[in-house]
Parts: C-alpha cells; structure tokens; sequence
C-alpha cells in the first residue's frame, strides 16, 4: 500500500506526510465557507477528539517504541522514554510561555505568554500553532526511526501516525476559522489564517527526520519527547478548553472515539 513511498529518503517521506497532515488542516479551515458559526458542544466534542488521538499517539506510536528501541540498543528502557518525555514536556512549557498566544473564547486580555500588541486573530492562530509544532516533530521522528531497519518502527506504523494525527487536525482547523469569521473576519481570510496554523508542521516534520537520522543514539529520546510534548499539550490546552462547557460528556466520549480511532489505525497499520 505504501511502496511508492519507499523510494524517497525518510526525510521526503516525513515532509510529504507532514503536508498532507497540514493538507488536512486546510480542509477543516475550509468550514468556514460553509458555516459561520460552531456550536460550542460540537466544538468541544472535536477537541476531545483531537486529545484522543493525540494520547492514544503518544503510547502507541512514540513511547511504546521508544522503549522497544531502547532494549535493542543495549539501554536502559525506561531511562530514554522518561528522560525524553519529560523533556518534551519542559520544551513546551517553555514555548507555552514565551509564545504569545490566546485560547478560544478568553478575552484578549487573558492573553498568554510575553505580552504583545499582536491582534487577538493573530494570537488565536499561535495557540493552534502550539499544538501543531509536537505534532509534526511526532510525525517527522516516526519516518526518521525507519531508515535504521529496526523492528519497532516501520514504514505502515509511521504513515499510520500521520493520518492519525490528520484527522485530528480537520477539527482543529475549524476550530480557528470558524471562531475568526464569527468575530466579523472575511471568510477568506479566516480561511488563510486557518490554514496557516499548520503550516509549522511540514517545517518540525523535517527537522525531526533530519535530526534522528544524523544522531541515531537520540532516536529513543527524540520518540520520547515528541510523546511528552504532546501531552503536554493535551493536559495544558487541549482538555481544560474541550471541559469548559456544562457538558463535558461530549468532550470525554470525544476523547474516548479519537483513542480508538488512532488505536486501531496503529494496531491495524502498524
């Protein structure tokens, strides 16, 4: 199913799974030419989604073989998988408070990061942005570990990462324009500033592949710390805004769908 893909290094492979998970979010952008508006439950069920997927990632497809690699290499397991997630974590708790950025439905003044004069369109894009830089690292890192051949990380388990995280990219990306047209911006633009919330992807996708491919001891850390990143994000962001609503029902089983969505794609795939 995936052959045509062989012939490419892994870093061409990680920049063309990575544009078709930017593609994906320039899909969900694309809502706002059709809706004006989202309602606040069917927004929050799709962010539970995206926290689904983005877990259910972080196990099966970065951590799980971190520690498989680990053993293969003669390390320690759980020393790569701690050390790297917990690096990916303080990574973007770092990004968290250095990006100025902005959450939805928060006023402008709720604003986090270093303080900026940036419009409230802008910082809106840079929260979704957030999410999206672990996201491509995750995918770039997973198509890296395939140049060496080992039994944990295969080609059909990386492309499977990619889709995952795909899909959960199109709610993301009506999750900014939507909002963005509803506060009087023109579809278009909307549209343009949708999009461009991923565009760090196919650029974090590369560096990651490139990275793993030059430094073989770190690919055990660098599967880690895309996990951790991840679910930093997750934790910090992702579940706080999917819960903000009286009916936080829609969000869990958002997040229960999104796991066994990127599950099976893993286990069936991979």
């Amino acid at each position: 199913m995936f052959d045509w893909l062989i012939g490419y290094s892994p870093v061409i492979q990680a920049l063309f799974a990575t544009l078709f998970t930017w593609f994906v979010t320039a899909l969900g952008a694309s809502m706002v030419f059709f809706f004006k508006k989202i309602n606040k439950t069917v927004l929050n069920g799709m962010l539970g989604f995206a926290a689904g997927v983005m877990i259910a990632a972080s196990f099966w497809s970065l951590l799980a073989p971190s520690i498989e690699m680990a053993e293969q290499m003669n390390v320690i397991p759980w020393v790569p998988a701690a050390v790297g997630f917990l690096g990916g974590g303080a990574f973007l708790f770092l990004v968290d408070k250095l990006l100025p950025h902005l959450h939805l439905g928060l006023k402008i003044e709720e604003a986090e990061g270093i303080k900026t004069s940036w419009q409230r369109s802008i910082l809106l894009v840079l929260a979704i942005t957030l999410h999206n830089i672990p996201e491509g690292l995750a995918v770039g890192v997973a198509f890296g570990a395939v140049a060496y051949g080992l039994p944990s990380a295969t080609l059909a388990g990386a492309v499977a990462l990619a889709i995952g995280i795909g899909i959960q990219n199109f709610p993301e990306g009506a999750a900014v324009s939507i909002p963005l047209r509803r506060e009087n911006m023109s579809r278009f633009k909307a549209f343009m500033y949708g999009q461009a919330s991923g565009i760090v992807e196919p650029i974090a996708g590369v560096i990651g592949a490139a990275l793993v491919i030059m430094m073989r001891p770190i690919l055990p850390y660098a599967l880690a710390f895309a996990a951790g990143a991840m679910i930093y994000v997750v934790v910090e962001e992702l579940i706080p805004e999917a819960q903000s609503d009286h009916k936080t029902d829609v969000a869990t089983i958002g997040a229960m769908v999104g796991f066994s969505v990127m599950m099976i794609l893993d286990v069936a795939l991979g």
